[in-house]
């Protein structure tokens, strides 16, 4: 087997392998190969110390300061990739593929390890997720419906029912409004939510349908990447309507142990759209625990938004649903069967 793999091959092998990234901490924070860890050959100063070398001196000045920094670590890493992979079966890359994916590889195959490189390192794999989204090759089944239909909690049902399922808004840990970041870890750079997007996806069987749910290019701070996001709107699109006070109820379960200010924080963030007295009179309910009536005014302006989208969506086959209640369980048995009519 090469010692150096393409990026189709290398991903396959990093199956049975230890994936180490070791590129500096702060280009890994940035974005990386999903399952890899963070091994860098120099912190991030010796790096910013040894790029200013190479432009200030030269290639040659560089690479002995670079033997000068990484010289006494050499045990060390020996040491940490031994616990890391006691099988000794390795998978290594930088940013491009050069002398610091090699030289890792280098110590670690004289220490008896297996070691395989990625080649055009982790750059050459930005190129092979973004080119993905383009023709993911998959078979989409998209679940809309206005904000509190239980959409997330459909997915899930989905999910239980044995059909495959990607939920953006885990990846994007963001519910997709003013109110998604309430109670959810720190997001991902837009980088890493769309490594995060393409592991998921390639997990797939493409034999097979995949639910997923509707949203709009920006989920918070990171955006769908544009190739995939118009498969979405190119799918066909169920589009699920229960009454309101059962969308009243999903998101009282899903807020109503939320801190008030973090809620109080999200009214004041759509102040202009919903209008300085809605807002107000959202406030004084919140003050009072009357939570339905803060979500009510909440639904208002949501439902306008989410009507725009709609009118808008270039999907050619839109399917509405309307159910008595909003049982989940209930919604993704019945879109089984309607996805069955493709």
């Amino acid at each position: 087997m090469p010692l150096r793999l393409d990026i189709a091959e290398f991903l396959q092998h990093c199956s049975d392998r230890v994936l180490l990234d070791v590129r500096s901490p702060g280009e890994y924070a940035q974005g990386h190969i999903p399952g890899a860890l963070s091994f860098p050959l120099f912190t991030d100063a010796e790096r910013a110390l040894v790029g200013t070398c190479y432009k200030q001196n030269s290639r040659e000045a560089a690479l002995e300061l670079g033997l000068e920094l990484v010289g006494p670590k050499m045990a060390g890493f020996v040491r940490e990739a031994r616990t890391l992979a006691p099988h000794r079966r390795l998978a290594v890359h930088c940013w491009r593929g050069g002398q610091r994916s090699g030289s890792m590889a280098w110590l670690f195959r004289q220490a008896g390890f297996d070691v395989v490189t990625l080649e055009g390192g982790y750059k050459n794999f930005r190129r092979y997720v973004l080119e993905s989204f383009d023709d993911t090759g998959l078979q989409l089944m998209v679940v809309g419906g206005r904000t509190g239909s239980g959409k997330t909690q459909v997915l899930k049902e989905l999910a239980r029912l044995g059909e495959q399922i990607i939920d953006l808004e885990a990846i994007a840990h963001h519910k997709g409004s003013a109110f998604g970041s309430i109670g959810e870890p720190e997001q991902p750079t837009v980088e890493q939510f769309e490594n995060d997007l393409f592991q998921a996806l390639r997990m797939l069987d493409p034999q097979r349908r995949v639910w997923i749910e509707n949203e709009s290019r920006s989920i918070g701070r990171v955006y769908v990447p544009p190739g995939f996001w118009n498969h979405m709107h190119q799918s066909p699109l169920f589009n699920i309507q229960i009454p309101e006070s059962a969308r009243i109820d999903n998101l009282l379960r899903d807020y109503v142990l939320t801190d008030k200010s973090d809620l109080e924080a999200a009214f004041m963030r759509i102040y202009k759209k919903l209008g300085g007295q809605h807002v107000k009179t959202a406030l004084e309910a919140l003050a009072v625990d009357d939570f339905a009536t803060a979500a009510r005014i909440a639904l208002h302006y949501y439902d306008k938004t989410y009507q725009h989208g709609l009118e808008n969506n270039p999907s050619s086959d839109i399917r509405l649903l309307e159910y008595a209640n909003g049982d989940a369980a209930e919604i993704a048995r019945d879109l089984v069967g309607q996805a069955g009519k493709t």
